[in-house]
This record gives C-alpha cells, structure tokens and sequence, in this order.
C-alpha cells in the first residue's frame, strides 16, 4: 500500500476564501469519459469561476479567448456539456449543476443476463472501432 507523504509541505492546498469546488463523482461517477477535452476545459473554467449557487456569465468572447477554442467549438462544446447533465445555459447565464441530482447515466445501467457472452477479443475490437453493441 503506498503511503500518502506530503511532497511539498509549503505548498500544501488550502480551502481558498472564495467559493469552488471540484465533485470527486465527476471522475467516480464517469461523466469525465463522456467529455472531450474542450468540454472538461470549459467544465473547469465554470466550475472556478461559479458562485455558491454554481452561477457565472462570461461572454463566449472572454471564454472563447481562455480556452483558445473559436465560436462554433465553444457552442459544441457547451452543448455537450447541457446534453450531459452537468450545465444549464440561458444567454448570457451559466450554472453548473449539482451531479448528485443526475439519474444514472444510461451507458452505466447493468445490462439484461440474457445478452450473449462477448469474447474478448470482439470486445477489444469494437473498442477500437469505436462501436458499440
């Protein structure tokens, strides 16, 4: 077992005063695996920048300035992060939901016992691939 050491104790994270957080279920959960890049980097400016309340409203030229990302990739990029359950969005209003109210996202449901075994080398394939059953 690896024993947790403190490699620079002088710069040991604190809780700031101002108000952010990042939601362990983000990874626990697997909603990082349904993100591309730009939408964990977009996801990570909203989350830093929020309120309490999970609110911000940067203009996407501020945001498309931050994240070198241009106007057509920050709508994608949005839209996937709505599609996923973790923002909601009304121009010029962000809000970074609470993961814990999400149902369970449809990819992680237990499949029915009466699907076939798959072999694994069928599995690595459609990995691969990028399909899906």
């Amino acid at each position: 077992m690896i024993q947790k050491r403190l490699l620079n104790p002088q710069r040991r994270r604190r809780v700031p005063r101002q108000f952010s957080w990042v939601d362990q279920r983000l990874v626990r959960d697997s909603y990082i695996t349904r993100c591309s890049t730009q939408a964990l980097a977009l996801y990570l400016l909203l989350i830093t920048v929020a309120d309490a309340q999970g609110l911000s409203y940067y203009s996407d030229k501020t945001i498309t300035r931050w994240l070198s990302l241009d106007g057509d990739l920050l709508n994608q990029t949005r839209q996937q992060l709505i599609k996923i359950g973790l923002i909601a969005f009304e121009r010029p209003l962000y809000q970074v939901l609470a993961l814990d109210e999400l149902p369970p996202p449809a990819t992680l449901q237990r499949r029915q016992c009466t699907e076939r075994p798959i072999a694994m080398r069928e599995l690595l394939r459609r990995t691969l691939e990028g399909g899906h059953d």
